[in-house]
């Protein structure tokens, strides 16, 4: 079998995957969706066990994280292992890892060893604090870091206390950044032909997602807190109970309020004295958000989502998970996506963006351990009598 085709827009390059647990894969599955042809490069000790907070193998999140790869079998702690992993990065275009800073120092198989067999690699990084500073050592973990970057000091009701947000946004956004500096290195090299050491955290991904709430802080000063189903400053926008449910409405800048109030039946907010401006709106949000409540309340969420959508005002359901997948544009746009070859037949979460000539898809289910380790070591010149070798070493 040859190297999963999941796209042809990065099918030049061949990528080393060390990665576990969430981060690390999510970098990899970016480059694997788009067609690089990746290597999963996993320990023997873990045969039978799942990948800690990536699940076990068989598992939902394993097969979302690991689509589009092959797998190989490679003791890196063993000398054999090591320095047959050092043949396989000599020819490959990206090794990523998201060990502690020390480890792979002490495999010897960390950026500056392996540029001296390959300048031209590109070797990325995810840690959880840093490779430098006083919080290099520390294990890494997502809601540490969405508590230390801020982000759950600003999630929840006002005096609720800190709220985790309910997906691990911090180890997300930590591999997307990755994935976006691997490829931001591989055009870079087309230039100067040399590969470079790409580095990331879960705190500094969670700190950049704060976002204008930052720059709130580092232009003004201001320290945001929770503001609930707020938003922090554009006014009215909410959540707001229907007859039968609940939706959200963003009645934000002066023609779009003037456009709800009127859909809404309410025309003589407009010139009520507390609700003229967008500033008198922010300083009495809160009984202005009693009287758009008792208006809302009195018609169904279909109702009100397609009258003010109508009118222009940005309106919308709140979706449980599967309403999300059973909703038509989202079917429209396919974010579900059959893995092809799998069986039983398997469903996951498609890319989300779209390219007009080199479309990514889901080529292939997630590998069995170990489960091309002779025809990848053979595709990088390793003679049967070596791969023996390393088998007799237990290396393999």
């Amino acid at each position: 079998m040859a190297a999963v085709q999941a796209s042809t827009a990065l099918s030049r390059f061949v990528v080393l995957d060390l990665t576990r647990v969430r981060s690390g894969p999510t970098a990899v599955r970016q480059l694997a969706d788009w067609g690089a042809n990746v290597i999963k490069i996993e320990s023997p000790a873990v045969e039978g066990e799942g990948e800690a907070m990536g699940g076990p193998r068989g598992g939902s999140d394993f097969q979302n994280l690991h689509r589009n790869k092959r797998a190989i079998v490679l003791d890196l702690k063993s000398p054999a292992g090591a320095a047959a992993f050092r043949r396989l990065a000599a020819k490959a275009d990206v090794v990523v890892e998201n060990f502690r800073p020390d480890v792979k120092h002490r495999l010897g198989i960390d950026y500056d060893s392996l540029k001296a067999i390959n300048p031209r690699l590109v070797y990325a990084s995810i840690s959880g604090f840093g490779e430098t500073g006083p919080y290099r050592e520390r294990p890494g973990f997502d809601q540490i870091a969405q508590g230390m970057g801020g982000l759950m000091s600003i999630t929840g009701l006002p005096g609720q206390g800190p709220v985790r947000v309910g997906i691990p946004v911090a180890d997300l956004t930590a591999g997307v950044f990755c994935a976006q500096g691997i490829l931001v290195a591989l055009l870079e090299r087309e230039v100067s032909g040399q590969g470079q050491w790409v580095q990331t955290s879960l705190l500094q991904a969670q700190i950049f997602m704060l976002d204008f709430q930052a720059s709130r802080f580092l232009v003004k000063g201001e320290v945001a807190g929770q503001a609930g189903n707020n938003h922090p400053t554009s006014i009215p926008t909410g959540v707001f109970k229907t007859a039968d449910g609940h939706i959200n409405i963003a009645a934000t800048g002066q023609k779009i309020w003037e456009r709800f109030c009127q859909t809404v039946g309410a025309p003589e907010w407009l010139a009520h004295p507390d609700f003229k401006t967008g500033d008198l709106r922010s300083r009495n949000r809160d009984a202005l958000n009693a009287l758009i409540q008792a208006r809302i309340a009195g018609k169904t969420s279909a109702e009100w989502v397609a009258a003010l959508n109508a009118a222009g005002v940005p309106s919308g359901p709140i979706n449980s998970i599967d309403a999300v997948f059973a909703d038509p544009q989202v079917r429209h746009l396919g974010m579900a996506a059959k893995v092809e070859g799998a069986a039983p037949p398997l469903t996951l979460v498609a890319q989300p963006f779209k390219l007009s000539r080199t479309p990514s898809r889901l080529a292939g289910p997630p590998p069995a351990l170990g489960q091309h380790t002779e025809q990848v070591l053979a595709e990088f010149g390793f003679a049967p009598a070596e791969i023996e070798s390393l088998r007799d070493q237990r290396a393999i």
